[in-house]
């Protein structure tokens, strides 16, 4: 056994003289499990809304989306994306088309995005999951137009799931003069009815802002004809996302971009890998914090046990070896305080990935009734590695105290 490394061993654990050091060794020991835990059980937690965020939108938003890299709209026709029908991975796919538009109900009025999509599309998302109302997805017929309205929109509008009138849509024209005298005439329309369901995502950004149109709907109302703002597409169960994604975007080249459903909604993701990594920046601070007050158990191990450092000294043990002696403790006081912090958080956060102890809320207003945690591998390493580094941080100067300290 290293020699250094069993000293500081049994100085760790041996009864000290004075009370008061093995008290300061065990504040600093409980103070970096308790920093270890709550960086455990925070970074799960963090894992855990990441994953939840993640389930809400694959109701609504495609496996793959395929947008343009040179502008908003692109054309329909282009012989790539025929291409795409050829690649047996490819299950179905369906145009879409964005455009901002003002709907009317009676006396109110919104603005919102319509979304013009294919038939297809019922077959590309997983809409059918997420209507409400007793009627059927449909968008056209032989009759009139059929619009499907985010639970959000009809409330605001006052018009329930089966309005008594159709909704009035109007978008602006493109590309021409003003019409002062007659401000309609500055717009399309079109009256659109409900085919008695309405969706609901249970997020704000769909249901207050989202209505689906047909294509053919869209297209008139923004007079952007064969053309598209993106491509939704529903994959075969056989092929990974990852995979498909390489494929697809080697098959478009550079004008194209793929994106999954984290890419589609980035800016979310972004919010929650930020906010996990500034609890993590603040957690560390607090552990570094509990790493310093090492330095004042050793000062004090260094005291108690000078005359020791003096006999090793005269049976041949040098400098260093005495001085890596109490670098050796303030390691085990780090080590044994991060292993029992991670232990506990670990046993912690799979408890409540199991059975949800601790709850969100007791109004029922949440979509999940506890908090969502995922424990992750590469948490616990960032743990004990982040662990290791501050107490490295924060044990390098005791070379230096401990010439002042045992006079060498």
């Amino acid at each position: 056994m290293n020699f250094p490394f069993y000293i500081a061993k049994r100085y760790l654990f041996a009864k000290k003289s004075h009370n008061v050091i093995n008290v300061i060794s065990g504040i600093s020991v409980a103070g970096i499990a308790l920093a270890s835990f709550a960086l455990i059980c925070t970074l799960s937690v963090f894992n855990g809304f990441n994953d939840l965020v993640a389930t809400l939108f694959t109701k609504f938003d495609p496996e793959l989306k395929i947008v343009s890299t040179q502008g908003k709209l692109f054309n329909t026709d282009n012989s790539k994306i025929q291409d795409l029908s050829e690649l047996p991975f490819v299950e179905e796919y369906s145009f879409s088309l964005e455009e901002q538009a003002l709907i009317q109900y009676r006396n109110s009025q919104q603005i919102i995005t319509i979304k013009g999509v294919e038939e297809s599309f019922y077959a590309t998302s997983g809409i059918e999951d997420i209507l409400r109302g007793n009627g059927i997805f449909m968008l056209a017929d032989e009759v009139c137009n059929y619009g499907i309205p985010g639970i959000g929109i009809i409330s605001k509008l006052g018009s329930g799931i089966q309005p008594a009138e159709p909704f009035k849509l109007y978008v602006p024209k493109q590309g021409e003069r003003v019409n002062m005298i007659n401000a309609a005439a500055n717009f399309n329309s079109c009256n659109i009815y409900s085919p008695g369901v309405a969706f609901q995502v249970n997020q704000a950004k769909y249901d207050e802002n989202y209505l689906l149109v047909s294509l053919d709907v869209a297209e008139n109302l923004t007079g952007y004809n064969n053309q598209a703002t993106a491509i939704e597409l529903k994959l075969s169960d056989n092929i990974s996302v990852k995979k498909a994604k390489k494929r697809i975007a080697a098959l478009l080249g550079t004008d194209f971009k793929v994106l999954d459903r984290y890419e589609q909604q980035e800016d979310i993701f972004k919010v929650v890998k930020l906010e996990k990594f500034i609890s993590y920046l603040f957690l560390t601070f607090i552990l570094l914090i509990s790493c310093f007050n090492i330095i004042s158990s050793l000062i004090m191990l260094m005291i108690e046990k000078q005359s020791d450092t003096e006999i090793l000294r005269s049976l041949g043990a040098d400098k260093s070896t005495t001085t890596q002696i109490f670098i050796y403790d303030g390691i085990l006081i780090s080590m044994i305080g991060a292993v029992s912090g991670v232990v506990l958080g670990t046993i912690v956060a799979l408890l409540q990935q199991q059975f949800g102890f601790i709850p969100l809320g007791t109004n029922g207003g949440f979509i999940v009734d506890a908090y969502p945690v995922n424990l992750k591998i590469e948490d616990i390493v960032l743990v004990l590695a982040t662990v290791l580094v501050v107490s490295y941080i924060s044990i390098k100067p005791i070379g230096k105290l401990a010439k002042r300290v045992i006079g060498q």
